[in-house]
């Protein structure tokens, strides 16, 4: 079985599968960046999130095609993160962010299906959700503030490796230098609304209203109800919209 295993993670049909994966990735936050623009400058009709790019994305010209094969290269990168842990020799901080990284790609994949089939629904009204009925026991505030804190911790982490550059350990072969600029101002972007969703969550633990917990989409709104909140949520969208583009070289780059 471990050789079958090794054999998959060197084929080409599956390098090929990663590398539709990390460019329909790259077109998620693309969708994504394009929703918050709307909503910065006007109003958009999606939800600012990924279930919202996917809903977009399902309004186009062969929108459940695309959908299934963004669900398909999303489920090859999550293979491809479980493989790199068993192994990829990796350090133990690594596989700690390969097993974050193989999870969110599921999560992102299922939610494609859904999308597909006609079953998505909001994922901030789920989030909402979820957050009020923890709040129904003593416990759930300090498990959505813990959740609140990690979410924030993976927005710093994200800051971190934009401005250090680590990212550039996930490539391979000659990177541009515009690559690595795509790379820190997205993944700077990309820290930037986890740290607003982690704050949001803990604010809405503290203040023992469900309303306040949210994701992107709830986060993005509170940046443009702030003071020159529609330029600050057009510059962060330019920024979603660098990591996208940075996914695309990734894809080309991709240490497998």
């Amino acid at each position: 079985m471990t050789t079958t295993a090794q054999e998959v993670r060197y084929s080409q049909p599956y390098r090929y599968a990663v590398t539709v994966g990390l460019v329909a990735y790259g077109v998620v936050h693309l969708l994504i960046a394009w929703i918050a623009l709307q909503l910065a400058f006007g109003k958009s009709s999606q939800e600012a999130s990924q279930q919202g790019a996917l809903r977009e994305l399902a309004d186009k010209p062969l929108g459940g095609v695309l959908l299934w094969v963004v669900a398909i290269g999303l489920f090859a990168l999550a293979v491809w993160q479980v493989l790199q842990v068993i192994w990829g020799h990796l350090e133990t901080h690594k596989k700690l962010s390969s097993v974050g990284r193989a999870i969110v790609y599921v999560v992102l994949a299922i939610s494609a299906v859904k999308v597909a089939v006609g079953s998505g629904g909001s994922g901030t009204g789920q989030q909402r959700s979820v957050s009020a009925r923890l709040m129904e026991h003593g416990w759930g505030r300090a498990v959505i503030i813990a959740a609140g804190v990690a979410i924030l911790a993976i927005g710093c982490y994200h800051v971190y490796k934009g401005i250090t550059k680590k990212f550039t350990e996930d490539l391979v072969g000659g990177v541009s230098d515009v690559t690595i600029l795509l790379g820190r101002i997205g993944y700077g972007a990309k820290g930037l609304a986890y740290a607003v969703v982690g704050v949001l969550f803990g604010w809405a633990a503290i203040a023992y209203d469900p309303q306040k917990a949210g994701g992107l989409d709830t986060a993005l709104h509170t940046i443009k109800e702030q003071p020159a909140g529609s330029v600050l949520l057009a510059v962060l969208a330019a920024g979603i919209a660098a990591f996208g583009a940075y996914c695309f070289s990734w894809s080309r780059n991709a240490r497998r």
